[in-house]
């Protein structure tokens, strides 16, 4: 007996009743090119696409519509370093989405006349493996799920045991 077999015909892909979502192009994508042999990964951050290389975030890169101030390519760096790399980056800033005054993350702004040649220089520091540029990011907090999992679990391996009952010794 033969079995009965599954249509497999796909619907066109621009058929108005499945849309597919369009992947939004990657900003400044000439960053990628210039770190390409460091093989960095990205990942989504806030809407903007974050770099890694090896442990470490090392950039980010942000094109929004709305809240253009802090478009560019931004560092991960530590206020210990801004004074240095202010002397290479006369353009770098905090940014100001994050409502601070002083973060660790500077920003190239994209509306820089200097934009692409300091981002270039960036990039070439990333290469070099400057210490100023990228951070460890913290672990993550755990859900409030897992947290309380973890605290019930650790009180009963705590909770005292009852004790056994003692052998009758009788001779």
């Amino acid at each position: 007996m033969s079995k009965s077999r599954r249509n497999t015909s796909f619907l066109p892909l621009d058929d108005a009743r499945f849309p597919i979502k369009q992947r939004k192009p990657v900003p400044h994508e000439f960053v990628l090119d210039a770190i390409g042999p460091l093989s960095p990964m990205t990942r989504s951050m806030f809407g903007c696409l974050a770099i890694y290389v090896q442990d470490k975030i090392v950039l980010v890169l942000r094109d929004k519509r709305e809240q253009t101030a802090d478009n560019g390519v931004w560092l991960a760096t530590t206020e210990d370093h801004h004074q240095s790399l202010r002397r290479e980056f006369p353009n770098m800033r905090s940014i100001r989405v994050l409502g601070k005054k002083v973060t660790g993350w500077q920003v190239l702004p994209v509306d820089a006349p200097d934009f692409e040649e300091a981002t270039q220089h960036a990039c070439d520091l990333v290469l070099a493996g400057d210490p100023r540029i990228g951070k460890v990011p913290g672990s993550r907090r755990a859900s409030r799920w897992v947290t309380k999992k973890v605290v019930k679990s650790t009180k009963q391996a705590r909770a005292p045991k009852s004790p056994a009952p003692k052998a009758d010794k009788r001779s």
